[in-house]
């Protein structure tokens, strides 16, 4: 077939994965290789169309097929729900129509300019009932705790400091840090109504945190060593990032250091994550994927000076800002 149809025939492959996932393939191939039958019968599914599915799968590297059964791969390991760096949840979450209609409709954002998701139901992504569901919410954090141990194992925290997680969430990333480095507090900020399902609630972590809530466009709490927004600045347009950042800079001391930590895009024309979330930004949000110049640009705009940035992983660099 030619190249550019089987990339149009992109979202069969991005249907199939979601369909494995549903029917935890991956888990019930984590204890050896399986026929499409064996498999079919353990899952309810019909044996045919199952094994077709799979075949269709291993053409990319997700399950292996051979004599007559498919085995588990290393790129389908995070498919398991009982992973260490499961990604289950989120592949889930990414198959529902909050997602895959603002995909179909990309043609009509890049014709207006704004979000197909305000068009199609009629409210912006986060005031979405499906977004501030749970299904949503645990899907959202397989993803980000990957990220969150990737940051806390790159990045050197000063001793004694007080983070202030901004945008935080549930705090799965405070929660991680204050894990690993018990010399550390932190304060956890965000929406009322996100904060009150924080996971920060243990007995090892008692005493070394604390939860505010609020409005980060108009101020974030004072006073704290290290402020951290992680996975917020994709979300909204400059003007917003600028009105986030002002109020950090208003609240930040003059040792303090601010980490700006998302997808960095690079130049040329290999394909890059942040490239590929950029364009699910664009369908979703008035947000967007920025470039390391576009980052410093917004940075030195509302008061900091870039003073390192470090490579986490293809989904997250780490900008760390210095009031200027």
């Amino acid at each position: 077939m030619n190249l550019l149809v089987e990339h149009a025939l992109g979202y069969l492959y991005s249907s199939a994965l979601n369909t494995a996932a549903r029917l935890k393939i991956a888990d019930h191939l984590h204890d050896g290789p399986r026929t499409a039958d064996e498999l079919a019968a353990t899952t309810g599914a019909s044996s045919p169309h199952l094994y077709r599915l799979l075949r269709f799968l291993a053409t990319r590297g997700v399950f292996r097929e051979q004599e007559g059964q498919f085995h588990l791969t290393e790129l389908a390991e995070p498919l398991r729900a009982d992973s260490p760096k499961s990604l289950r949840d989120f592949i889930l979450v990414l198959g529902e129509q909050i997602f895959r209609d603002p995909a179909a409709h990309l043609h009509d954002t890049v014709h207006s300019g704004l979000p197909a998701f305000e068009q199609i139901f009629g409210a912006p992504f986060y005031q979405h009932p499906e977004v501030t569901g749970s299904a949503f919410n645990e899907g959202m954090a397989a993803f980000s705790q990957l990220v969150s141990n990737d940051v806390t194992s790159t990045y050197e925290f000063p001793a004694g400091a007080t983070i202030v997680d901004v945008g935080g969430g549930r705090g799965g990333l405070l929660r991680t840090v204050l894990r690993k480095h018990e010399h550390l507090t932190g304060v956890l900020f965000d929406l009322p109504g996100v904060v009150d399902h924080h996971v920060l609630d243990e007995p090892d972590l008692a005493g070394r945190w604390r939860v505010e809530s609020g409005d980060f466009f108009e101020s974030v709490p004072e006073k704290g060593d290290v402020y951290v927004l992680k996975h917020v600045f994709a979300s909204w347009p400059d003007t917003d990032c600028l009105r986030l950042l002002a109020a950090c800079r208003k609240a930040i001391p003059a040792h303090g250091r601010i980490l700006v930590i998302n997808g960095v895009i690079p130049p040329g024309n290999e394909p890059h994550p942040g490239k590929t979330i950029d364009i699910l930004m664009m369908s979703l949000l008035h947000g967007k994927e920025r470039t390391l110049p576009e980052y410093e640009a917004l940075l030195n705009e509302a008061g900091f000076t870039v003073s390192s940035v470090i490579p986490v992983s293809p989904a997250a660099t780490i900008i760390e800002g210095v009031p200027a």
